[in-house]
């Protein structure tokens, strides 16, 4: 079954409950991480604890406040059950992707540019994985991030092979087909199944 645009709503973090975000992240990986793997400077396991994480993002997010000035990304709806999530701010706003090889290898970017933004993870709740709710959140993340004064829109996904098993751990940051879809263009292929998309507005 592959879900319809009619089933889906995206709306920014702080205009979700925070009840519904991690009725999302679930148990799973992405319950353990809180979205803060490129967040934390150090090593996230070790230099925090989950409850940390929690009120890191719960503060990053204002979940329940939607007059906050600013949110870390979005939430899908699925006939309205709360069912993925997509993170997204100016690149800036990720420490740990300054010294992540991925994003910069071959290119000259300036890493302080705040007109730049990111998506840095996806999770799609069990239970809604495999009917296409990525291509939603991916295509999803270009309005928003051109209204709230984007240049440009990076992504830094998964290249999947076909017939090959990947977790769903693996591919937090997302399926390159899902942004190649939604219009991203692929400006390089640092490793062997990772590309840097991007989507410029000016």
């Amino acid at each position: 079954m592959v879900i319809d645009e009619s089933q889906v709503t995206v709306v920014p973090a702080n205009e979700a409950s925070w009840e519904d975000l991690q009725t999302v992240f679930g148990t799973t990986d992405a319950g353990q991480c809180q979205c803060q793997r490129f967040k934390i400077r150090g090593w996230i396991w070790r230099d925090s604890t989950l409850d940390e994480r929690m009120t890191r993002l719960q503060d990053q997010t204002a979940c329940g406040t939607p007059d906050a000035p600013s949110t870390t990304g979005l939430i899908a709806y699925v006939d309205d059950e709360p069912a993925g999530w997509v993170a997204l701010e100016p690149r800036t706003a990720y420490p740990k992707l300054r010294t992540s090889r991925v994003p910069w290898t071959d290119r000259n970017e300036d890493k302080d540019d705040e007109s730049v933004w990111a998506v840095t993870c996806m999770t799609v709740r069990k239970g809604f994985r495999g009917q296409g709710l990525t291509y939603h959140l991916a295509r999803a993340t270009i309005p928003y991030a051109r209204t709230r004064g984007a240049r440009a829109l990076e992504a830094y996904p998964m290249f999947t092979q076909p017939g090959k098993t990947i977790t769903w751990g693996e591919l937090h940051v997302g399926p390159h087909q899902a942004f190649e879809e939604a219009g991203f263009k692929q400006v390089t292929h640092p490793t062997l199944r990772r590309t840097v998309m991007r989507i410029d507005f000016t």
